[in-house]
């Protein structure tokens, strides 16, 4: 990415923030910037719209912080480079040296940015998990979903169920079902205890289980609140799901 004009688009929740960074790269750089965002929702859908060469990017929003919106920025089919903009301290940087991620130390100075978009590499879903989990904050809150809409990030809390089918996986939430490109393997690792497995081919969420029941041929399915359908449990699974339940 050297050498040519880069597209940059500024993220940070604080405005004055965002104004300096743009005023310093607009004159010392040669580069464009082409949006800003003071959110990770926003963010998402200003690189989809805007598609920025790289996203300087706040580490500490409210909501979905910077890491999390990194990390599905690195889902998307071209994703941008990353620039982080943190004001951790000393020992908490050693992660970005060890991981080779760019990153801005706030108050960020003129020399250490042009410096960052003149040696830019696209980060990728390894380095951005061993990050989270060297910031404490390996697990997301949301789930992002490519919809007619754009973009669409569902809060972990809404969702009720991932069901998988052949190569998709479907989300049930309160307001419907959308479709994301996760494995349910991957799913159930990074949420832990928060998603039960009743099923080769479903997690469900646990704090939505509302019973289990038994049919008359002696199959069991599932419950949750909010969806009309119950849910298929197999028989290797049913120990372990009413295991699950009394130690909820």
């Amino acid at each position: 990415m050297t050498g040519q004009r880069l597209r940059v688009l500024i993220v940070d929740d604080e405005h004055l923030a965002r104004e300096r960074l743009k005023r310093m790269i607009e004159a010392a750089t040669p580069h464009e910037v082409v949006g800003e965002a003071s959110n990770g929702l926003i963010a998402l859908e200003q690189c989809e719209a805007l598609l920025p060469d790289v996203v300087l990017l706040d580490i500490r929003m409210p909501g979905m912080d910077g890491l999390e919106t990194a990390r599905h920025l690195a889902g998307q089919e071209a994703p941008p480079a990353v620039v982080f903009c943190t004001a951790y301290e000393e020992h908490a940087v050693q992660a970005f040296d060890l991981l080779a991620v760019g990153y801005l130390l706030k108050p960020v100075r003129k020399e250490q940015l042009v410096r960052a978009l003149a040696q830019l590499t696209r980060i990728n879903k390894a380095q951005l998990t061993a990050l989270a989990e060297a910031d404490g904050s390996s697990v997301r809150t949301h789930v992002a979903a490519r919809t007619h809409k754009g973009i669409e990030l569902i809060a972990l809390e809404r969702i009720r169920y991932f069901q998988a089918d052949h190569k998709y996986v479907t989300v049930g939430y309160d307001a419907g079902e959308v479709v994301v490109d996760e494995t349910l393997r991957d799913l159930e690792q990074e949420f832990g205890g928060r998603l039960i497995r009743v099923h080769r081919n479903a997690l469900v969420a646990a704090a939505h289980i509302t019973a289990l029941e038994r049919g008359e041929s002696g199959s069991v399915t599932i419950r949750l609140d909010g969806v009309d359908q119950s849910l298929d449990v197999s028989r290797r699974h049913v120990a372990g799901v009413r295991k699950a339940i009394q130690e909820l």
